[in-house]
């Protein structure tokens, strides 16, 4: 079978899963009104999304051996697809909350999926190929996401950001109809139910999603529903450590990470889209919140971003051929780091361009990151255990991502707090700077004919809240590069990659 018809196959489906992690974002506002929802009440909608894709993904090899991977495939995909008209056509939010929990149950199978078989499809010496091709997915999703949700939004209405998944899904299963082939390994063999594993693996990973989604809002471990939850998740997943590790026929084979190359670069993936995510969360709300940028403009910054990535990865999956994936993991991890280094030197008069360019730099080193870091985990992965290793894989990429969101959004609002409290000790009559200010504000306001009042000391103390703002901004980028640019020992630790006769890259 031509592995360019296969990579399209398993990439398509994949690539609507990513967006739909994040479409919803931006629709929020429009979904809460339709349906008469609370704005607490109406986030249960992104949630239970996660919190269903994060449970099905490391599951998905086991999975695959039980009902054979092509099949399940499929199914996935039909589910997927059914569920997404289902959402559209929902009539209040208990139904939209049930529909997304299926639909994310048919998504998670598909990033690990569409990860094997490529791996699989293509020969060793072109997986730096088939993971630039898997990492334009990845990283084009959630710059996408928010734009076309956005838009499909404002133009049309709310329903068509989960009815435009139909016909590409329709199409989706077709293609992996005609065109997907199972291995003799991959067939479907008869297994064992591991009930305790199962059941402990959604209770864990399920609290511990809605512990980072819930977090920041519930003010975290002051939480009494936060801190239960948390607990439960923490027994659960370490029982269910001890349970995989004694179980014949394990729903997680959690003895791939005996593997240190695997173990390393699966610490390394989770760190890098710790930064990934902690960044392209920060950059909208900044802009947004203290710069006056609209949603669409906001948009536009991080765009270049992704396309930058994309271009990236295609170059860096033919240099992989002739260069030490090491070396360029190394580069992307140094250059990632200084993207975001570069973010904490903003302030409230940067430009469009000033900000831009640290989120262009970030995409080229997001594409020297992925391809190099997926090749050298996985390169030495026998094919048989390659579903298992991807969907550990990919259920460490995807809590990387949350893990920095609620990182971020924590340090954002403690850092924030922390500054006005500083600044705010400079608000008095003897601060020569405090007088200026009070003089300048009392001269405006007596220009447009004004009389001086509490206005001026208003004026004064938003301006305050605003620089403190712009403070906690930088001290959540800075160290969310300090963070990024720590993993660079992990890389000497892991092994080269399978080669290959570069003649044969075609």
């Amino acid at each position: 079978m031509n592995k360019w018809l296969v990579a399209l196959t398993v990439m398509l489906p994949t690539l609507i899963e990513i967006v739909d992690t994040s479409v919803v974002n931006v629709a929020l506002d429009h979904i809460r009104g339709s349906l008469s929802a609370g704005i607490d009440e109406s986030t249960w909608t992104i949630t239970s999304y996660l919190v269903s894709n994060a449970i099905i993904i490391p599951m998905t090899g086991w999975l695959s051996r039980v009902f054979g991977r092509k099949r399940y495939l499929i199914f996935s995909i039909t589910l997927f697809t059914v569920s997404s008209f289902l959402c559209g056509s929902a009539w209040n939010l208990q139904s939209l909350v049930f529909f997304r929990v299926l639909q994310g149950i048919g998504g998670g199978a598909l990033q690990p999926l569409s990860q094997s078989i490529l791996l699989e499809t293509f020969p060793p010496y072109q997986h730096g190929m088939a993971m630039a091709i898997f990492g334009v997915g990845i990283m084009f999703g959630p710059i996408i996401g928010p734009l076309l949700g956005g838009w499909i939004t404002d133009n049309w209405s709310w329903h068509w950001i989960f009815y435009i998944n139909i016909p590409i899904g329709v199409i989706s299963i077709l293609m992996t109809i005609f065109f997907i082939i199972d291995p003799p390994y991959m067939k479907r063999v008869k297994m064992k139910i591991d009930y305790w594993g199962l059941a402990l693996l959604a209770i864990g990973l399920g609290c511990l999603q809605i512990v980072l989604d819930k977090g920041e809002r519930e003010d975290w471990f002051a939480s009494g529903f936060i801190v239960t939850l948390s607990i439960i998740s923490a027994i659960s997943l370490v029982l269910f450590i001890v349970v995989e590790m004694f179980t014949e026929q394990p729903i997680v084979n959690i003895r791939v990470f005996k593997n240190i190359s695997f173990t390393t670069g699966s610490i390394v993936m989770f760190f890098g889209f710790f930064n990934l995510f902690a960044s392209i969360v920060l950059l909208p709300i900044y802009l947004q919140t203290l710069m006056g940028y609209t949603a669409t403009l906001s948009g536009w910054v991080l765009g270049p971003g992704g396309i930058a990535t994309m271009i990236t990865l295609i170059i860096t999956g033919r240099l992989m051929t002739w260069i030490n994936p090491k070396i360029l993991l190394s580069t992307g991890i140094i250059v990632c780091a200084y993207a975001v280094y570069l973010m904490s030197h903003f302030n409230l008069y940067a430009d469009f361009y000033t900000i831009s360019i640290p989120r262009i730099v970030l995409g080229i080193g997001m594409g020297f990151f992925f391809v190099p870091l997926t090749t050298l985990t996985m390169s030495g992965i026998k094919k048989e255990d390659m579903g298992n290793a991807a969907a550990v894989y990919n259920l460490l990429r995807n809590l990387g991502g949350s893990f920095g969101v609620a990182f971020v959004t924590t340090i954002l609002s403690q850092k924030s707090q922390f500054h006005q409290f500083r600044l705010i000790e400079h608000l008095t009559p003897f601060d020569r700077n405090y007088q200026i200010a009070t003089e300048h504000t009392a001269q405006i306001m007596n220009y447009k004919g004004l009389s001086e009042s509490l206005q001026d000391y208003a004026f004064i103390y938003r301006e305050l809240l605003r620089q403190a703002s712009m403070m906690s901004f930088n001290d959540a980028f800075y160290l969310t590069s300090i963070i990024m640019i720590c993993i660079l020992p992990l890389v000497l630790l892991m092994k080269k990659g399978r080669g290959g006769a570069p003649s044969a890259m075609h």
